[in-house]
């Protein structure tokens, strides 16, 4: 069982921290709560699309470009966004937070499944209280939120959810989460819908075979990889642009891939 607790949040979100027992967690966890935000269009219902945003390893639920993004979406297209924090960010922080909580919790076993654990507490409890999640799903999240994100998205879709398009990046198959690749390429294996991937090509985080590897991975035919000079967090804000556009044009139609060769015949 659960609870749901809303209080006042910020760029225009309402916070909510669900409060688990013993049961709706993993063996492998203790009972922790799931803390987030959501943004709602003052219309809506079972049929308005939903953006779900996971952060990255330094932020929390409102790192940018998520507070951006989601005012966006809500603006310009009546979309939900619903962002949740980290295992040990924002108002679950564990010790220092950032990267260097995250490394531990990494090191627990059965802490990938229960992050996709906690997703799918929130899109149950956002679905009950708000009438949300139950239509078409959209997801952006980069660095951490690819690591966390592609479980989620290969759960969902199993599942049958109506996942429709996923913005993903700035990780790979190398590096600090070289142990998990194996996992990672699994879940990307299964991934059918459009995904938008970026790179940065200088990334001191992600070496470049890593992230080719995990791009190859994905089994949908729809895909696209955008690559950028900078390190890890030097996305171009051109790429976020891109990634809006990406995800809204897919959530309500299919979007042909138009390939065309105009030079060759």
């Amino acid at each position: 069982m659960s609870t749901i607790e809303w209080q006042p949040g910020r760029g225009g979100a309402e916070d909510f921290i669900i409060s688990n027992t013993e049961t709706d967690v993993s063996p492998t966890a203790a009972p922790r709560p799931v803390t987030g935000a959501l943004w709602q269009p003052e219309r809506h219902d079972e049929t308005t699309p939903l953006i779900l945003c996971g952060h990255g390893a330094s932020g929390d639920r409102y790192q940018a470009p998520i507070v951006h993004l989601a005012n966006r979406f809500l603006r310009e297209c009546g979309y939900a966004t619903l962002a949740i924090d980290g295992p040990v960010h924002g108002l679950r922080q564990s010790g220092p937070g950032g990267r260097e909580a995250l490394s531990g919790e990494m090191q627990r076993p059965g802490f990938i499944d229960d992050m996709v654990r906690d997703w799918r507490t929130a899109l149950t409890k956002i679905s009950a209280e708000r009438n949300l999640g139950l239509g078409p799903l959209g997801y952006f999240g980069l660095s951490m939120g690819t690591i966390f994100g592609l479980p989620l998205l290969a759960g969902a879709l199993k599942d049958g959810l109506n996942v429709r398009a996923a913005a993903l990046g700035l990780a790979g198959t190398t590096g600090a989460v070289s142990f998990i690749s194996q996992r990672l390429l699994e879940d990307a294996g299964t991934i059918s819908h459009p995904v938008a991937f970026l790179m940065q090509l200088e990334d001191e985080l992600f070496p470049r075979d890593g992230y080719l590897e995990l791009f190859d991975a994905l089994a949908t035919a729809d895909k696209r990889l955008h690559a950028n000079p900078g390190l890890h967090p030097e996305i171009p804000g051109e790429e976020v642009a891109f990634c809006f556009d990406f995800l809204a044009a897919r959530m309500n139609a299919e979007v042909p891939r138009n390939i065309t060769n105009p030079i060759a015949d």
